[in-house]
């Protein structure tokens, strides 16, 4: 049997489906709420999300302790700012490799890896400051190798989240995420500064240390359901990555979302770009510039986590497409007010609006793109995801930085609140997401062929449908479907023909990289792609099923 051999109307026939979010003519009363918390419940989940926390503080600690290192060594301002270079760009470097190795390797032996990494790479630091080995060029180069062992981290944690709660508690876990990562922010920050000035920087570095093998320790105890491998082996690195990026491209929901959060971060980064520039506005008697930038600071994330704990309420009153519009408003309406407002008390408050909109809406577009992917890419799909946050937020910086030095700090932030505001509600209108939750279950409905020997080299798939000229452009429109699913998939090309003699005769063309490759194709099958194949049947209008064949390209 192919994936073409059931008839649609056949009592065998499976039964695909496709999910729709309620509609107005159908209304469902709202889902009760899950409290922010409800996720903790979870021991494994509760145990992951507190090793997290203690490695996100780390890197708070780690950046802050570095960057004041650089100052001890060099009075080169270039110097200085690649520090936090050199602890970015390796989630530009090494996003997608990563999220491909996530998906290929088993996630918890992967975790544990980027872990240990980040436990080497801290106690590498400890060493090197100890004997008192540190310059510039090596500290830049440890600085990476931390920076990598978050590239590492990140996609693959993302990933096992929908593993370890349920779709019901998918949005509170990672609204906890946030409120992870913006406890971090207050808490690494201080805890490296109190450490600097009362023992020295070696001791941030050894703290920093010690957490990390601890985590990777406890880690170790975590003893996952074991995935079957599969038969075909393991994808190769550069065929998975093209893969992840091809799954990315032709899946509209995906794409809606990263241009959405690149949108949103390259207006919500002015705030931090500036922000040591804002703070000088509030230098008074009784607070320096360092301490106004602590306090904007650490409003913010009080702000974040404020948010995070009123989501399931906000999720309960706004659709999720309202939701990052009225995010969008309210990050800018803070932005503005960050930018005009005459005293410090109103700019803490300015800033905690911020948060609570960053939070709500990044959290907003995080769940969506965790359900528009099927686990068997999920790793490679939310790296794409992250890469966009960076992306979008490096972009920003560097634009409203830019437009900072031509003309003023609180004419860049409006400038960025205006630009940000615009751009989101062209974005909603160009690239639209019609909330169409596609069923991502895996389905075994397709049986995959079986050959004694197969060739090297690329496989052909012809599908040939026998079509109704009047029907014609209407499945020709389905069909554009079936080429995105197909892309998705894996497929290397897909086209559609139309024979020149016989005018109700259309061929479907996709062709695979290998033989392996395209038995990949039938693991990855959906029940939302069962669903599109009955679709396509129901233009065939033939009495036996369409024609499958296979052929290998010869050279």
């Amino acid at each position: 049997m192919s994936e073409q051999a059931t008839p649609p109307n056949s009592p065998n026939a499976p039964q695909g489906r496709i999910l729709e979010e309620p509609s107005a003519a159908a209304p469902m009363p709202p889902p009760k709420p899950v409290p922010t918390w409800a996720p903790l419940g979870t021991p494994m989940f509760r145990t992951l999300w507190c090793i997290t926390l203690v490695s996100n503080i780390c890197v708070w600690m780690n950046d802050v302790a570095a960057a004041w290192m650089m100052t001890s060594l060099t009075t080169s301002p270039v110097l200085v700012a690649l520090v936090q270079t050199a602890s970015t760009l390796p989630i530009f470097l090494f996003g997608l490799p990563s999220g491909a190795l996530a998906d290929i390797l088993d996630r918890r032996k992967y975790f544990v890896f980027a872990q240990f990494w980040l436990a080497f790479v801290a106690v590498l630091l400890c060493v090197v400051v100890a004997l008192d080995w540190m310059t510039p060029g090596v500290l830049l180069a440890l600085v990476f190798a931390n920076g990598l062992g978050m590239a590492m981290r990140w996609p693959v944690f993302s990933a096992l989240v929908p593993e370890l709660v349920s779709k019901a508690h998918l949005s509170s876990a990672m609204a906890l995420n946030a409120v992870s990562m913006n406890v971090s922010r207050i808490i690494g920050p201080l805890l490296a500064g109190a450490l600097i000035a009362s023992a020295g920087t070696m001791w941030v570095f050894v703290l920093n240390a010690a957490l990390s093998i601890i985590s990777g320790v406890v880690l170790l105890r975590w003893k996952r359901e074991q995935v079957p491998a599969s038969p075909l082996g393991r994808e190769r690195l550069p065929s998975a990555m093209r893969v992840g990026l091809q799954f990315v491209k032709e899946s509209p929901r995906m794409r809606a979302v990263i241009a959405r959060t690149v949108v949103f971060f390259f207006m919500t980064t002015s705030i931090m770009a500036l922000l040591p520039l804002t703070a000088k506005r509030f230098e008074v008697s009784w607070i320096s510039t360092a301490g106004a930038f602590t306090l904007l600071l650490a409003s913010m994330g009080l702000g974040a986590v404020i948010g995070a704990l009123m989501l399931p309420r906000i999720r309960q009153a706004l659709p999720s497409e309202k939701l990052v519009t009225a995010g969008t408003f309210l990050q800018a309406t803070a932005i503005t007010g960050i930018a005009l407002v005459p005293t410090l008390p109103l700019a803490v408050g300015c800033m905690m609006l911020a948060g609570l909109s960053l939070v709500s809406t990044a959290n907003t577009m995080g769940v969506r793109a965790q359900m528009a992917l099927p686990n068997w890419v999920r790793a490679r799909g939310m790296a794409a995801y992250l890469m966009s946050i960076m992306g979008g937020t490096a972009i920003g910086a560097a634009v409203w930085g830019k437009v900072a030095s031509l003309t003023s700090v609180p004419t860049s932030l409006m400038a960025a609140a205006l630009t940000g505001l615009l751009a989101m509600l062209l974005v909603q209108r160009l690239s639209v997401d019609r909330q169409v939750l596609e069923d991502l279950s895996p389905s075994k409905a397709w049986i995959p062929p079986k050959h004694s020997q197969p060739e090297e080299g690329r496989v052909v798939v012809h599908i040939e449908y026998t079509i109704n000229p009047e029907k014609a452009k209407r499945f020709r429109t389905l069909m554009q479907e079936s080429r995105r699913s197909r892309m998705r998939q894996g497929a290397l090309q897909w086209r559609l023909l139309h024979s020149m003699e016989r005018p109700e005769r259309y061929v479907e063309e996709i062709v695979d990289e290998s033989w392996t490759e395209h038995l990949r194709r039938f693991d990855r099958v959906t029940e939302a792609d069962v669903a599109l194949r009955e679709l396509k049947l129901a233009f065939h209008v033939s009495d036996s099923p369409p024609r499958v064949r296979r052929f290998f390209e010869t050279h």
